[in-house]
């Protein structure tokens, strides 16, 4: 059975005070391949992959109080409260154990937004925006087969139409902030993530270490050159010294 989350509720999801928590929006269209980046950021960077319409799906799967609810609401055409999807949000984030997250296609809209911040008191360290033409999102979504019920191109197009409506104002929001990523997602996957791995470099500890340890043999060579240099010179300047010496006294009667 899952866990009552209903914002109502009084239960205490929130982070030890001295853990610096570090999270990421994904956004981008329909068939702008969040899924995919985010399998690859996992795999690379170690960061917690949260869906919100996932973890919303498990919740109504789970047969809980609170997935009834939900499950209630999307049937009467009812907006599912912000801060119930936060809670769910908020909760997986504590129980993965992990500091750095993935949230993806989430805050949809303003409303999410301002709850997200509101209840979890963290802004996104940025926004990862998956810039993909309506066009080639059209082609990838009738292309791909997940047996998902909308994949089809009346319902892409809807979906599209709420992203500009909904979503877009959230990136232009975090973009006047100087937070968004901008990724142009319409290339081939490989060479996205290329462009991704740039962004996402200082949170790879293994490739901060390589580049500690060159920065270091840079340094040391740089050392040695200075005191062979050094060395070098008072030599040469001892013995110019002598020859000087020893030819004044030679011209001496």
């Amino acid at each position: 059975m899952g866990t009552m989350v209903d914002a109502s509720k009084d239960i205490d999801w929130s982070f030890p005070g001295d853990k610096k928590i570090t999270v990421v929006f994904v956004l981008g269209g329909p068939g702008s391949g969040k899924g995919t980046q985010c399998a690859n950021i996992v795999k690379h960077f170690g960061f917690t992959h949260l869906s919100a319409g996932d973890l919303l799906r498990a919740e109504i799967k789970s047969g809980s109080e609170n997935g009834t609810m939900i499950a209630n609401m999307i049937k009467e055409g009812k907006i599912v409260p912000s801060e119930v999807t936060v809670k769910l949000l908020q909760k997986a984030m504590l129980e993965s154990g992990n500091d750095k997250f993935l949230i993806d296609g989430f805050p949809r809209n303003e409303e999410n937004r301002t709850a997200f911040e509101n209840v979890t008191k963290i802004e996104p360290e940025f926004v990862l925006f998956l810039d993909c033409p309506e066009e080639e999102m059209e082609r990838r979504i009738l292309n791909r087969n997940q047996g998902r019920d909308d994949d089809n191109i009346e319902t892409m197009r809807k979906r599209f139409k709420v992203f500009v409506e909904s979503s877009l104002p959230v990136v232009e929001y975090y973009d006047s902030k100087g937070k968004v990523r901008k990724i142009d997602a319409a290339k081939p996957v490989d060479e996205v993530f290329e462009a991704v791995k740039v962004i996402f470099a200082p949170f790879n500890p293994e490739e901060n270490r390589l580049n500690i340890t060159k920065r270091m043999g840079l340094e040391n060579i740089i050392y040695c050159i200075k005191w062979l240099f050094r060395d070098v010179w008072s030599i040469l300047t001892n013995i110019l010294s002598k020859v000087l010496f020893w030819r004044t006294i030679c011209r001496d009667p």
